[in-house]
């Protein structure tokens, strides 16, 4: 169901309190051809109204000629800022960014927060955006789970479909959202709400099945049959089943980059009121799919780039696999058990 224009405003407001954005602080407003009109309108009046110096940023698209979809997430890190001076000064100046765009994977977004400033991507529709306006419950709930991962050394992940996968961690840093950026140098995603790292590298392995059911991104697809991965040294080595196997072995085929079949994030989703069945209800392009990155109890892997942690994996194939029905444990300890968060500071 739309929104009114009022209600977005209220909840705009809601999360630039959360940033904690102060009367006179400067906000950039970063857009392109196919932000939401509605987001960003409703965004610049509520940072008027609380007192911000705005301004607005609007960039070319760029991949257009290579990505194989409209969607933001399907060809990842090469933006406008490659080559515009004028902007990335403009944004390396602000307080506050909130990105319509998505920087997300890009050198230039690592090299932004270094300045200090704060950044919120936003780019979902406004429908979802308020239903999964973030609460500071949600931040401590995300809390909670990094402190647990930024102690652990081992993860594993089993499911009764046949995953067994297994990792080293400890190497690079644990990424945190919970839907608002409060602190310098923070970057977070409104809606948002998991907790994710990435393996040491080479100590990924197992087997991963992707369950009937469990959703494919960007694809934003249903599967219809398992598919198993074999993971070697940190590496998708094979991709076996039938048709949804076929289908992701030519999507990430099609960037003719080895590094795409690397292991990236993993991690688990703390979201209360995100669905795995929302994504169904969507039109393909009205969405990029963070209910079902967050829903909670997920275990979320990932495929591709590393360089949002500081690797140097710099490819733009990205998957994204929220899995239902399995039980993750790190060191030992479950953080979440056939699909549910267990540990009790996380629920």
């Amino acid at each position: 169901m739309a929104v009114s224009n009022s209600d977005l405003v209220a909840g705009w407001k809601t999360v630039l309190a959360l940033c904690n954005l102060r009367a006179g602080e400067q906000v950039a407003i970063l857009t392109s051809d196919d932000s939401h009109p509605q987001v960003v309108t409703t965004c610049q009046i509520a940072c008027g109204e609380m007192g911000a110096i705005i301004t607005l940023l609007a960039l070319p698209p760029l991949n257009g000629e290579k990505a194989l979809s409209r969607d933001k997430s399907g060809f990842v890190g090469k933006t406008a800022l490659e080559t515009n001076r004028v902007a990335l000064a403009a944004l390396k100046s602000s307080d506050l960014i909130i990105d319509t765009m998505l920087l997300l994977f890009s050198p230039q977004q690592a090299e932004i927060l270094k300045t200090g400033a704060r950044m919120l991507l936003a780019v979902e529709p406004p429908e979802i955006l308020l239903r999964l306006l973030p609460t500071r419950a949600d931040q401590a709930r995300a809390l909670a789970a990094t402190a647990c991962l930024q102690q652990a050394r081992q993860m594993t992940v089993t499911s009764d479909a046949g995953t067994d996968f297994y990792c080293e961690l400890g190497e690079y840093p644990v990424l945190t959202q919970h839907g608002f950026s409060d602190n310098p140098g923070k970057w977070d995603h409104w809606p948002s709400c998991f907790v994710a790292t990435w393996p040491n590298e080479k100590s990924a392995r197992g087997r991963i099945v992707i369950d009937r059911g469990d959703i494919l991104l960007p694809f934003k697809h249903y599967t219809r049959e398992p598919v198993e991965l074999t993971i070697e040294q940190g590496i998708i080595q094979r991709i076996d089943g039938g048709y949804d196997a076929e289908f992701m072995r030519a999507f990430m085929d099609s960037f003719n980059d080895p590094e795409a079949y690397a292991m990236a994030h993993v991690g688990w989703g703390l979201m209360t009121r995100a669905h795995w069945t929302t994504l169904g209800l969507y039109d393909k392009e009205a969405t990029i799919g963070m209910d079902a990155r967050s829903y909670a109890g997920n275990f979320l892997f990932s495929s591709g780039p590393n360089t949002e942690a500081g690797g140097t994996r710099d490819t733009p194939c990205h998957l994204d696999i929220p899995l239902r029905n399995c039980s993750l444990s790190l060191d030992g300890k479950p953080m979440t058990l056939k699909g549910r968060v267990v540990a009790d500071d996380q629920r």
